[in-house]
């Protein structure tokens, strides 16, 4: 499922932005589509103008409210009378989203005998010192099996001993999780850490509930802003050049 609200705050518009030949969106789509991972891949949308730009393309989208805080809320609408057994969310915004990385996501579930692990998410490596510093990029801080201690826009950990290299990683934005996690996420209000973060995985964290972590390896740039989006065009131009 891939959700894509249109009036993104930091930068609204911007699924329908170009990004070489196609709109950030489409790309998603299409990449999402081309792992051949999934039964379905399907964009949910609060915009008539996404809607129009995923079926020129052939692609499944549904209409949701407009009402909802975040994409697992959106999402939570469009699967609540599907009978599925693992449901993975990638971001509308993540447009160089892999095979690899996806695979790698689902594994967690493919290996999980007992069903403990209810939701689980990407990671990368952070390297740039400005980003780790950047608001708009989520930094996360796992403990010693995986699980999510924190994430916060932040720099965590905070570097208190200069004598130790902290490692960073970011929050990549894509979710695999088990149906009546998500439902039981959706029917959660929000809570105080994701209010003030404004960061939407901390709902679970805050009630309790673990989230698995993954390393990926580098998915490429995340649009979050215009910056990000020039960023996207040149990582797109050197990619199809090599």
């Amino acid at each position: 499922m891939i959700p894509a609200r249109y009036a993104a705050t930091r930068f609204p518009g911007k699924l329908m932005q170009k990004l070489g030949d196609k709109s950030v969106i489409a790309h998603t789509y299409k990449n999402t589509m081309a792992t051949r991972l999934f039964d379905e891949v399907v964009v949910v949308t609060d915009s008539q103008i996404i809607f129009d730009e995923i079926t020129q393309y052939g692609g499944y989208v549904t209409m949701s409210k407009q009402s909802h805080e975040s994409g697992s809320d959106r999402i939570a609408e469009a699967v609540a009378d599907l009978e599925v057994d693992i449901i993975v969310n990638v971001q509308g915004d993540e447009p160089f989203v892999n095979k690899e990385a996806l695979l790698k996501l689902l594994n967690i579930f493919y290996k999980d005998a007992g069903n403990s692990v209810q939701v689980a998410s990407l990671m990368q490596q952070m390297k740039d010192e400005k980003q780790v510093n950047d608001s708009n990029y989520v930094k996360v801080v796992v403990d010693k099996n995986m699980n999510a201690l924190m994430f916060s826009r932040s720099p965590i950990p905070y570097p208190r001993d200069t004598d130790i290299a902290p490692v960073y990683y970011e929050h990549i934005g894509i979710y695999a999780f088990r149906k009546k996690a998500l439902m039981n996420f959706t029917g959660w209000e929000m809570t105080p850490l994701e209010r003030v973060e404004k960061i939407e995985c901390l709902r679970y964290l805050e009630n309790g509930i673990p989230i698995k972590m993954v390393v990926s390896d580098y998915m490429g740039i995340e649009i979050d802003t215009p910056e990000d989006l020039e960023k996207a065009q040149t990582f797109l131009t050197r990619i199809k050049t090599n």
